[in-house]
């Protein structure tokens, strides 16, 4: 992988989240409901899944995918102690080389679990090759916009506290990035949608020690490897909106659909095979192009 991908520093990502391991359960309420809105999209598959994979779900996805019957359940996660917590049977494996054999699985789970991937297409394209032709691709991610007022606030106040900024807040993918990056990797009907997690803390503190606790702290490798300023948290977090009540925070998740190309699945139709006139079904006339039409210009 070429240096200009080498966006995050995966050693440090691995290291923050075995340290997260042991107390991750402080932020379960949270894991859970992003999986459950991500695996309420099986409940549009009639299609009983019998081999699952879950990336990075920290104790969330893999019990819920028991509780959906699937019999076999792996959980991958970066981190050998996040695996070990995780509830499926445990691997450490990088999200970026899986040690799965093609068409191990029909159906890949990864919530919230893939924004720290430096080669993301090459990520979703190991994982299009470890699921059985006709298998289920489901991911969320934060998406751009989550905690873009911390982002803002750490980066006005250090520009105060010291000469330039620093990447302080993980860089987060578009939404019109998702069903690009699923077409690349070979994926077959892909979907990509936004989902919002509403949160609200009682102080901003709490919402750095739930980073903290879920293995989220900053792995960026162009971070400012220096002590910050003492003064640069209490000035950034006195920052942050405030609705009276505490810190209101939304979780914007990216949230990816698609399955590995099989033979039986849906095609879509030939450019000019339809059997019926879009004018008949619209109950107007159709007119060549160029041609006057009545009423001002307006079809009949």
């Amino acid at each position: 992988m070429s240096d200009a991908m080498q966006v995050f520093d995966r050693t440090l990502v691995r290291l923050r989240r075995e340290k997260a391991a042991p107390g991750v359960g402080a932020v379960s309420p949270i894991l859970d409901a992003a999986a459950e809105r991500l695996l309420d999209r099986l409940d549009d598959t009639t299609l009983r899944f019998t081999r699952a994979l879950e990336i990075g779900g920290r104790g969330s996805v893999a019990p819920m995918l028991t509780a959906r019957g699937i019999p076999f359940v792996v959980s991958a996660d970066l981190a050998a102690g996040m695996a070990r917590r995780a509830g499926g049977l445990p691997v450490a494996a990088d999200e970026e080389w899986l040690p799965f054999a093609p068409g191990s699985f029909d159906l890949v789970v990864a919530s919230l679990s893939l924004h720290w991937v430096n080669d993301l297409p090459g990520a979703l394209l190991q994982i299009r090759r470890a699921l059985r032709p006709d298998g289920l691709f489901l991911a969320s991610l934060p998406a751009l916009g989550t905690l873009q007022p911390l982002r803002e606030a750490l980066a006005a106040a250090e520009s105060e506290l010291r000469d330039g900024i620093s990447p302080r807040v993980s860089p987060f993918p578009e939404l019109q990035d998702g069903a690009a990056l699923l077409q690349r990797a070979g994926f077959a009907l892909p979907v990509a949608d936004r989902e919002r997690l509403a949160l609200h803390y009682r102080t901003p503190l709490a919402l750095l020690r739930d980073l903290r606790a879920a293995g989220e702290g900053n792995a960026a490798l162009a971070r400012d490897p220096r002590i910050p300023p003492r003064a640069l948290f209490p000035l950034a977090l006195s920052r942050l909106p405030s609705d009276g009540q505490g810190l209101p925070v939304t979780l914007e998740m990216l949230v990816l659909t698609g399955w590995a190309p099989a033979p039986t699945q849906q095609q879509p139709a030939r450019p000019g095979s339809a059997n019926a006139r879009l004018a008949d079904a619209l109950g107007t006339v159709e007119h060549k192009a160029g041609d006057k039409t009545g009423g001002g210009g307006r079809p009949h």
